[in-house]
């Protein structure tokens, strides 16, 4: 007992022991805060009945990877930090489709936000409420707490922000293809996981019913998985194994109705993984007996059929189904798309912010993760100025030390202009100056540099939707705000081209550290840095170290592996909860 006393004593005092579990932890950190409110008559207005302090006040929408990323990372003795989100804990949404079929408990994946408060030194204000509008010019955002109303006060407040932080994630894309919204599944939320795993027993518990057709039982065990991405291919596994591992054993007498489809706009499953992954996993699911129905669009889902076109033929043909879930992309929430109107974006698809992340058309506003997308600027659009800066002397020409003198700035703020170098295998700035023959010339004007930077902008790329780019964008942002003054007088970015100086902070850059795509039977697929793949049985011990080692507090550790072994002893629970 004395032992247990000092450990959980070691534990709270030193969080570095939480980064000890296999591979180093990213994301032990989380949320941390505070909820305090004074109700006015009439509407909330929580800014006003605050104290009045001399730090910036900072907001922050959202509570997910990069919200709390953010949250973890910034000095928050320099800023007063309000945070408003819809729900009050932290979820770690990679094992989602585990938690469908009950190989993960929904609880093991999530932290709750009180449980982090006491981690951290000094205050985080927070809301459980749901951003409903954004007013940049007053620098204001107004909020209505999803509590029940029959509570007393009012549910309705806003919050004055002087840097405001949008981290809300996206919401499902339906293409707005008629049916989905109303008959069709979704795989965001924790709560869409548990609504899942509860249809998918109720499939099975109607098969059962005495006086039903073989059709009938059929249609009642046909599961659809629409969209063959990473999540898409991960529940389809995780449901097969779920079918074949426990429920044919309590429901034996329809082991032979069940069937799992995936449904696939384009060639190939897991089509962002290299094509040795997409292979490997199609194979696989044709042994498993999952069926892959690639080429299809779905065009409309009824309460009992699914209409899907054939590309290659144009046929139109009708599935029948018992549960249908829709994976096939995120969308922006509404109050994201109405400020998207207000600064001038309402003809994009998804927030645009600069390469540092602050929303296009609004300096003060910063965004993160799903909800937002990095807009690169192009070389070909600059490529006047960076050569006026790089001639030095006024020559009309560009040498080659001249151009190394700014190649680094250039390709800092440019990194497209690394990945060209690095796919034309050019080891030096001085292949750049080749002309048509391989010789390298002394220097060139304006229009040879144009042409030999011509291809460069054809190397980039948008960043991926995923838990690893938002992370790395709320610990960027914190940096940059925690450096902020002295950024300002020390500015440590690239050269300006248009302008003189340098910019203050460098730019956002990715780092990619590798993707995984889980294939039922204790097997997977690993996408790794250095063009390395793996798969098989050895690359799904790699996923559970790998995601034990990620979770954001030893208390998920041990309730996600815990879940992980009483799945391996007991199988997963077939209850209705």
């Amino acid at each position: 007992m004395r032992g247990l006393t000092y450990l959980s004593k070691a534990l709270h005092s030193h969080s570095s022991y939480s980064k000890l579990l296999v591979l180093c932890s990213v994301s032990t950190g989380g949320l941390l805060v505070y909820a305090e409110s004074n109700v006015e008559s009439g509407k909330q207005v929580v800014e006003k009945n605050q104290p009045e302090s001399k730090k910036k006040k900072v907001v922050v929408l959202g509570t997910g990877w990069g919200g709390t990323s953010f949250l973890k990372d910034l000095d928050i003795s320099s800023y007063d930090v309000q945070v408003v989100s819809p729900r009050n804990y932290f979820a770690f949404t990679p094992l989602l489709p585990s938690v469908t079929c009950g190989t993960v408990e929904a609880r093991s994946i999530v932290e709750p936000v009180r449980n982090i408060i006491k981690k951290r030194s000094g205050e985080i204000q927070f809301w459980e409420a749901e951003c409903l509008k954004i007013d940049p010019e007053n620098r204001e955002v107004f909020c209505r707490s999803g509590i029940r109303d029959n509570l007393a006060g009012h549910n309705d407040f806003s919050l004055q922000y002087d840097y405001l932080v949008i981290a809300v994630g996206a919401q499902a894309n339906t293409f707005n293809t008629p049916g989905v919204m109303e008959h069709c599944h979704f795989l965001k939320e924790v709560e869409d996981a548990q609504r899942i795993r509860r249809t998918v027993i109720d499939c099975f518990e109607k098969a059962v019913i005495p006086g039903l057709s073989e059709e009938e039982r059929r249609t009642n065990l046909h599961f659809v998985i629409v969209g063959g991405g990473p999540t898409g291919v991960e529940f389809a596994a995780e449901l097969h194994d779920f079918v074949h591992e426990d429920l044919v054993k309590i429901y034996p007498s329809v082991k032979d109705f069940v069937k799992v489809t995936v449904i696939q706009s384009g060639d190939h499953i897991l089509n962002t993984f290299d094509e040795r992954i997409s292979s490997f996993a199609e194979q696989k699911f044709q042994r498993d007996g999952i069926e892959v129905l690639t080429g299809c669009r779905v065009i409309s889902v009824s309460d009992h059929f699914i209409n899907v076109k054939v590309k290659s033929t144009g046929e139109h043909v009708e599935v029948p189904y018992g549960m249908v879930v829709w994976s096939t992309g995120i969308g922006t929430r509404p109050f994201v798309k109405d400020f998207m109107r207000q600064v001038g974006q309402e003809n994009r698809r998804i927030l645009a912010t600069d390469e540092w992340l602050r929303v296009k058309g609004c300096g003060n506003v910063y965004a993160i993760g799903d909800c937002a997308s990095v807009d690169q600027r192009k070389v070909m659009e600059d490529i006047s100025s960076i050569f006026k800066a790089a001639d030095k002397d006024d020559s009309g020409t560009l040498s080659i030390e001249e151009f190394r003198d700014v190649v680094e700035d250039i390709i800092i703020r440019y990194p497209q202009v690394d990945l060209y170098l690095k796919n034309k295998h050019l080891l030096e700035v001085k292949d750049l100056f080749r002309d048509s023959e391989g010789n390298v010339r002394k220097e060139v004007d304006i229009e040879d540099f144009k042409l030999a930077l011509s291809q460069v902008d054809s190397q980039m790329k948008s960043l991926p939707a995923t838990a690893q780019v938002a992370s790395q964008q709320g610990a960027y942002l914190a940096r940059c705000l925690n450096r902020w003054d002295q950024c300002k007088s020390n500015p440590e970015g690239p050269r300006r081209f248009k302008s003189s100086g340098r910019h203050e902070f460098l730019p956002f850059g990715y780092r990619h550290l590798g993707q995984f795509a889980p294939l039922g039977g204790d097997q997977a697929a690993a996408e790794l840095p250095g063009d390395w793949v793996s798969m098989g049985h050895s690359t799904q011990w790699l996923w559970y170290s790998v995601y034990a080692s990620k979770q954001v507090s030893w208390r998920t550790r041990y309730l996600v592996v815990g879940d992980w072994v009483r799945r391996y002893i007991f199988g997963r629970d077939s209850s209705r909860i």
